[in-house]
């Protein structure tokens, strides 16, 4: 008992309609900003926990955000993306750093 999907024509999409129809979504990169206070050792923990950086790949993250004032965390859909900043957020907030953590969107 399958279902046959009518082609573009039947259902009244031109096929360019189709192709912007099932482009891929925006995809957004989380970044996590620098400040004078977050200790290193919570920057690592948090790209480890909620990143799932392996411990060397997040103390070169967190050497990024230390130096260059920001390090890319991943690249993710805009929900996921907004997802993993809040959960670092409330790490954050519930350890009392002033971590920040941002979603831009990929290409900005």
């Amino acid at each position: 008992m399958g279902s046959r999907l009518a082609p573009a024509e039947d259902i009244g999409l031109l096929p360019e309609e189709v192709e912007e129809a099932v482009k891929p979504p925006p995809m957004y990169q989380v970044v996590l900003l620098n400040d004078d206070f977050t200790p290193m050792e919570f920057v690592v923990a948090v790209l480890e926990r909620v990143f799932r950086m392996p411990h060397a790949r997040a103390v070169q993250v967190m050497l990024d955000v230390h130096q260059k004032g920001r390090g890319v965390c991943g690249v993710y859909t805009r929900e996921v993306a907004e997802t993993k900043v809040s959960l670092v957020l409330e790490l954050a907030r519930d350890n009392d750093h002033p971590l920040l953590c941002v979603a831009e969107p990929v290409g900005e």
